[in-house]
C-alpha cells in the first residue's frame, strides 16, 4: 500500500541514503537534505511489485511501481499525480553504484521498458546499478495520462505539402482543433508538463528511492532532461550519459527547423544506397531516379490514396529511414513492392508499425511539453515563410515536421522561457552523437560539450542513426562501460567544435532485411533485440 512520507519517513530515507554511500556528504543534515525535506513534502513512497504479466519487463524480471508527486511543484502539498516506474535491480554480488534513471526521449515517450538496457552494457558494467525506467507525468501508465483526440492520426489525412490554399486551411483547422481538444480534455495537468516539471519529478524519484545522487542515461529529448537536471541540481549528479543531444540554444521552434535539412542529407544517402542495390529493388540505378520514383508515388497517392495510404501516410512510412539506418532494407522493400508490384501492404505495415494511430498519448505529451517549454510563433505567416524557405532545399520532411508541431501555434498554455543550460558545476559526463544524426543535429552536441567543460564526447563519424549507443559498436559501447564501471572518461582534447574520440560508423546494411534485424548476443539470451529497442527509440523522437 502506498502512503505519503511522514516526518519520520523522511528521516529514515535520509539515513538510508547516507548508509548506501552512493555519493554526497555523509552529514545527515546538510543544506541539501534540508531542501529535500522542504521540497519533497508531497512525495510518496514506491511499493514495488510485479510488472504486467508477459510484458518485456516481466520477461526480464523487472519490478514495477507508482510514485505520487505534486501536480504543481510550487504547491508541494497540493494535488498529486502518479508516475509509473520500473526497476531492474543491481546484481547483489557486485559493489552497488546507485540508481540509473533512463529516459528514451520524445518528449512523451514511455520509458519503463528501457530499464532493460541494464543488460546491454558491455562487460556487465550496467549490473552495478538499479536501472529505473519511468513514464513522465501524463505519459503511458502514469496517472492521469493525457489524451486529446484518439482519431487524430487516423488515415487518410490531407497531404503534408500545402500545394493549395484548401490543403493549408484543412491542416490549420485540424491542428487548431487538436489544441482546443487538448485544453478541453486534460484539466490542470496540461499546464504542468514542462521539462522543469519532469526534472523535478526525476529529483523526486531520487529522493523517494533514498539516494543522494542519480546516475542518468538519456536519449534525444532525454539528453535535454539531463542537461536541465545538471543545471538545476549539479550536486545531485553522479554519472550521466547523454546520447543524441538536443541543442539548448534552439528549444524548440528553431530546433525543429534544423531537423529538416539534416533529414534531407540522410534520405539522400538512402536513395543512393537503394540505387547501388538496383539489382534487388529495381527502383532506379541512380539516386536521382530513386528519389523521383519516391515523389512520383507520393504525388500519385495524393491524387488517389490506396487503402489507408495517402501522401502523408506514404511520407510517414519512410521517416523511420531518417532515424534508423538498419531500417533501410525494410523501407526499400516496401517501396519496391508498391512501385514495382502495386502491393501497398508492406507500406501499410511500415506506417502502422511506426505510427500508433489508435493512441495519441505520446503525441499529446510531445506537444504538451514542447509547446509550453518555450515561445512559439502565434502568427501562421511566420511558419509559412520559414517552412516554405526550408522546403525549397529540403522537401522530404519539412511540411510533415511543420504540421506535426503546428498545434503549438494555438496551444492553450502559453510557452515559457527555457532554462539556460549551464554545466560548469556538473561532474564529468559522457556525450555521444552520430555526426549525421538528423533528429538531433551534431552541432547541438558540440554546443553541449562547450557548456559542460568536464564532459567528453564520442562521435561516430558519418553515422546516420539517431541515439545509437548500446547497439553493438565497441568503439562507442566499451567507453560507456568503462565510465559506468569506474568513472573513466576519454581524455578531453583542447579546442571547441571537436570530438574527444571519433569512431567509425556502422557499415551500411545488407539489402536482405533479415540480416539487418539479427539480435546481438545479449538480445538472443534475453529475448529482445538491440535493434528493436532502438526502433522504439526512433519512433519516439
Amino acid at each position: 500500500m502506498r502512503r505519503r512520507f511522514t516526518t519520520a519517513g523522511l528521516v529514515v530515507a535520509l539515513i538510508v541514503s547516507v548508509l548506501m554511500g552512493t555519493g554526497g556528504s555523509a552529514s545527515a543534515d546538510s543544506p541539501g537534505d534540508r531542501r529535500d525535506r522542504e521540497q519533497m513534502a508531497g512525495v510518496g513512497t514506491v511499493a514495488w511489485g510485479p510488472c504486467e504479466p508477459g510484458s518485456t519487463l516481466d520477461q526480464f524480471g523487472a519490478e514495477c511501481g507508482m510514485l505520487s508527486v505534486p501536480l504543481d511543484w510550487s504547491r508541494p502539498k497540493g494535488e498529486k499525480v502518479q508516475l509509473a516506474l520500473s526497476r531492474m535491480k543491481a546484481d547483489p554480488s557486485v559493489p552497488y553504484q546507485g540508481i540509473m534513471l533512463v529516459n528514451p526521449g520524445g518528449p512523451g515517450g514511455s520509458g519503463t521498458v528501457f530499464a532493460v538496457l541494464q543488460a546491454f552494457v558491455p562487460d556487465g558494467a550496467g549490473m552495478a546499478y538499479d536501472w529505473i525506467g519511468f513514464d513522465p507525468r501524463g505519459v503511458g501508465a502514469s496517472v492521469p495520462a493525457i489524451s486529446c483526440d484518439a482519431d487524430y492520426s487516423a488515415p487518410v489525412r490531407p497531404p503534408y505539402e500545402p500545394a493549395s490554399l484548401a490543403i493549408e486551411k484543412a491542416w490549420l483547422t485540424r491542428t487548431s482543433t487538436y489544441a482546443a481538444d487538448c485544453a478541453r480534455n486534460n484539466g490542470p495537468l496540461l499546464a504542468h508538463v514542462t521539462t522543469v516539471d519532469n526534472v523535478k519529478d526525476m529529483n523526486a524519484i531520487r529522493f523517494a528511492l533514498g539516494q543522494r545522487q542519480i546516475n542518468f542515461y538519456g536519449f534525444s529529448y532525454g539528453t535535454y532532461l539531463g542537461q536541465v537536471y545538471a543545471t538545476l541540481y549539479p550536486e545531485r549528479v553522479r554519472r550521466m550519459v547523454l546520447d543524441a543531444n538536443v541543442d539548448p540554444r534552439r528549444v524548440w521552434y528553431d530546433g525543429n527547423l534544423d531537423q529538416d535539412p539534416a533529414f534531407e542529407v540522410v534520405i539522400d544517402r538512402m536513395w543512393d544506397w537503394v540505387a547501388r542495390h538496383d539489382d534487388t529493388y529495381h527502383l532506379g540505378a541512380t539516386a536521382t531516379e530513386v528519389e523521383q520514383a519516391y515523389y512520383d508515388a507520393l504525388h500519385g497517392l495524393a491524387a488517389e490514396p490506396e487503402g489507408m495510404i495517402g501522401a502523408s501516410e506514404w511520407n510517414d512510412a519512410f521517416v523511420i529511414a531518417g532515424y534508423l539506418q538498419v531500417a533501410w532494407p525494410d523501407v526499400a522493400a516496401a517501396f519496391a513492392a508498391w512501385v514495382n508490384d502495386g502491393d501497398i501492404g508492406p507500406v501499410t505495415d511500415l506506417f502502422l508499425g511506426n505510427t500508433d494511430v489508435a493512441d495519441d498519448n505520446g503525441y499529446a505529451m510531445y506537444l504538451g511539453t514542447q509547446c509550453s517549454d518555450a515561445r512559439w510563433p502565434r502568427d501562421w505567416k511566420v511558419w509559412r515563410r520559414d517552412n516554405t524557405r526550408v522546403a525549397a532545399e529540403a522537401p522530404f520532411i519539412t511540411w510533415n515536421n511543420a504540421w506535426f508541431n503546428a498545434p503549438c501555434a494555438f496551444w492553450p498554455v502559453r510557452g515559457g522561457h527555457p532554462v539556460e543550460v549551464k554545466g560548469k558545476d556538473a561532474p564529468p559526463i559522457l556525450l555521444l552523437s552520430e555526426t549525421l544524426d538528423a533528429a538531433t543535429p551534431y552541432s547541438g552536441t558540440l554546443e553541449v560539450r562547450k557548456r559542460f567543460p568536464r564532459a567528453s564526447l564520442i562521435a561516430t563519424d558519418g553515422g546516420t542513426t539517431h541515439a545509437n549507443s548500446l547497439a553493438g559498436n565497441p568503439c562507442v559501447d566499451d567507453p560507456i562501460a568503462a565510465y559506468l564501471a569506474d568513472g573513466t572518461l576519454p581524455a578531453r582534447v583542447k579546442g571547441k567544435g571537436l570530438a574527444d574520440v571519433v569512431c567509425p560508423a556502422a557499415p551500411e546494411p545488407d539489402p536482405n532485411p533479415a540480416a539487418a534485424t539479427a539480435a546481438s548476443g545479449a538480445a538472443r539470451s534475453l529475448g529482445v533485440s538491440s535493434a528493436e529497442l532502438h526502433r522504439r527509440l526512433a519512433t519516439l523522437n
